[in-house]
């Protein structure tokens, strides 16, 4: 962690620089002080300075030095010409005379922020994809999970993440646990939810040879294999009462005893939690400890839902997309109106549903572009004209002749008698004979064509979705032959 920050006091004035000293320790801020010309040897000397109070006259000196050092914020203080550094973003604000606390205070506040909030800090977060792995977004909310994670990473606290299921709360939990001085040793992630209450005491703490039934060795539990390093216990809200209590134990003396053991074990270990469930519900049902919640609600984060940053989507489908066609070696694309409409969506399963999502696209479109008619239903929320292809019509000749003479099987040794065309008719089937003339098969097709589209839609009242049906093709298809032949209902 950085130490405590200082503040530089510029001031020729030696009876004016003497008592804002004393006003600044007072209040328990470091300071130095230094006279004009002294400023950028100071400046040199402390690389941890939060801010530079000017007062008095403002040299050119110290204007050149103002502009050139925009990392660091700069507070006026009784200056005597502020216009030749109005202009100058990293000038902050002014205190009055004389000094006011609580002014000062909140002056000091807006030094941090600035430090806090630089912009190279976040360009460096969004970057760094080791340290910060999978938490993909430029949004408002996941700048903050970023900071915050951040803050807390180097302390020994406890963590407590909260969010609806697939906002990637484990996600967080390892970034923390990577940014840490403990990321040399192990993370060990329990789902409290999937362990029986019966095993989870052993799960967690281990147990003895013959502590119970089954028991035929020594078992190192989850704490132990955690040792030096980071123990994740998810969905925590899911632990049975009387596990809370020997967790709480844990967390209080940082001791444990094997299941069947009378030996105390410590443990050297950063308990992170984390829940989709409302704890503070739960206290008052008598669901969960209320002593246990405050033990692990140290340092809260709380996971933004997908829908509450729906700006990231596009980033996370990059990086989902990425990330399969690295893992299964196919990739799929998505047009920028299939984009706006999953960005419509509620996403109610979070980044887990839209990874969900992109695995089931990459199966049907591999190597594809996916527009919003290829969407399942649920996520199809913008209204878009679906692209029908024409083909040129020999290609459609073909595949109707091919349609209609599919079925039959011809060989060589084919002896059937003319009688055979009668039985074929009498169940339904029938193969004209060429005329000893010949025919125009064009012709022929497109009126056979017709007489059985129209057949088709006489039989369901010209209602070209039940039609289509029938005809065993698509609605938009039907569509376009009724059009290229010009078929309309009669109404009489």
């Amino acid at each position: 962690m950085q130490g405590h920050k200082h503040i530089i006091v510029i001031d020729n004035d030696a009876a004016r620089r003497q008592q804002i000293e004393t006003v600044l320790s007072f209040i328990g801020e470091n300071s130095d002080a230094c006279l004009d010309h002294q400023i950028e040897q100071v400046f040199a000397q402390n690389n941890n300075i939060l801010t530079v109070i000017l007062c008095g006259e403002i040299s050119t000196n110290l204007i050149e030095f103002i502009k050139s050092n925009p990392a660091c914020p700069f507070i006026l203080h009784d200056v005597i010409d502020k216009n030749a550094i109005e202009n100058c973003a990293n000038v902050i604000g002014e205190m009055t005379t004389p000094l006011n606390y609580a002014q000062l205070t909140e002056m000091i506040h807006h030094c941090h922020q600035y430090h806090n909030k630089l912009p190279h800090k976040k360009a460096g977060n969004a970057g760094n994809k080791l340290l910060f792995r999978s938490l993909v977004g430029t949004s408002e909310p996941m700048q903050q999970v970023r900071f915050l994670i951040e803050q807390v990473a180097s302390t020994h606290a406890n963590v407590l993440i909260l969010g609806e299921s697939g906002t990637g709360k484990e996600v967080v939990a390892r970034n923390i646990h990577n940014l840490s001085h403990r990321n040399k040793a192990p993370f060990v992630p329990v789902n409290c939810g999937a362990i029986p209450p019966d095993l989870l005491e052993s799960e967690l703490f281990g147990h003895e040879k013959g502590a119970f039934t089954g028991a035929i060795s020594t078992r190192k539990g989850r704490f132990e294999l955690a040792e030096g390093g980071t123990l994740f216990l998810d969905e925590i809200g899911d632990m049975p009462q009387p596990m809370q209590v020997k967790l709480l134990r844990v967390l209080q003396e940082r001791t444990f005893e094997r299941v069947g053991g009378a030996k105390s074990i410590k443990a050297d270990v950063r308990v992170i939690a984390a829940t989709h469930q409302n704890l503070e519900v739960m206290i008052k049902e008598g669901g969960f400890r209320e002593d246990l919640y405050y033990r692990l609600n140290v340092f809260p984060i709380e996971t933004p839902a997908l829908r509450d940053r729906k700006e990231d989507i596009p980033l996370l489908l990059k990086e989902l997309v990425a990330r399969f066609e690295q893992d299964q070696g196919q990739t799929v694309r998505f047009t920028e109106q299939a984009i706006a409409s999953l960005q419509e969506h509620a996403w109610s399963g979070n980044v887990r549903e839209l990874s969900n999502l992109i695995e089931r696209m990459i199966i049907m479109y591999a190597e594809q572009v996916v527009n919003v008619s290829e969407l399942p239903n649920k996520y199809r929320h913008i209204d878009v004209e679906e692209y029908t292809p024409e083909y040129p019509e020999e290609l459609q000749e073909r595949e109707a002749i091919n349609e209609l003479f599919a079925g039959f099987e011809y060989s060589d040794d084919d002896d059937t008698e003319p009688d055979s065309y009668e039985d074929e008719a009498s169940q339904g089937k029938q193969v004209d004979i060429l005329p000893s003339e010949g025919l125009n098969l064009k012709e022929y097709l497109a009126e056979l064509e017709v007489s059985l589209i129209t057949q088709s839609l006489d039989k369901n009242d010209w209602v070209v979705a039940r039609s289509a049906e029938l005809l065993g093709m698509r609605r938009t298809t039907l569509v376009e032959k009724m059009r290229k032949y010009a078929l309309q209902k009669n109404d009489v």
